[in-house]
């Protein structure tokens, strides 16, 4: 395989950044969530040789050309190639077994994107959520209510007078008034006689 081939990396990460450094190439790489890079097969090769460099290939990056996964001896499943857009065809129109097979041999990075949108889309079939919780222990029907939750409470936060609410105490015992042009409090100036 050429040093010099180009390759297509993604980010499959479902909600985060991925970053390397390979310092004898003097390169450091983050990938936001869903970025797209094109790579040389030198830079994919050197980071499957570094500690925790074959799980970021594995797990959390897509290496779109098979020839050069398997010249790093890596023979991924289906489910490797997996974009955001067939794992919410999976979810929503793919057979129970089918997203079964998902949850069993996904890489890391496919795992939390399902999660992500299961909450977000939100998942609708009650036999996938339970999938879900039993295969990864996270509990889409919680994270629903919880997302709910704090949606409704931003609007009602929102909807609040942010100012006070009370008038601002003098030193000398009186309450003043608050004065709307200066964020709601009022300035006394004391003159000495």
């Amino acid at each position: 395989m050429e040093d010099n081939k180009k390759i297509k990396v993604v980010n499959r990460s479902g909600n985060g950044t991925v970053g390397y450094t390979i310092p004898e190439l003097g390169i450091t790489r983050v990938f936001q969530d869903g970025e797209e890079k094109t790579l040389n097969y030198e830079e994919i090769r050197k980071l499957s040789y570094l500690p925790g460099g074959e799980t970021i290939i594995k797990e959390y990056l897509i290496i779109d050309d098979k020839e050069s996964l398997e010249d790093l001896n890596f023979q991924p499943e289906p489910e490797y190639f997996y974009t955001k857009e067939d794992i919410v065809r999976l979810m929503s129109t793919g057979t129970l077994d089918e997203f079964l097979d998902c949850l069993d041999f996904a890489p890391e990075g496919v795992i939390e994107t399902i999660k992500e949108l299961a909450v977000n889309m939100p998942l609708n079939d009650v036999a996938k959520r339970k999938a879900i919780l039993e295969k990864t222990g996270f509990d889409v029907d919680n994270a629903v209510r919880i997302k709910e939750i704090t949606e409704q409470e931003e609007k009602e936060v929102g909807a609040k007078e942010t100012g006070r609410r009370a008038a601002v105490p003098s030193k000398d015992g009186k309450d003043q008034k608050k004065d709307p042009g200066n964020g709601g409090r009022r300035v006394i100036i004391k003159q000495e006689q």
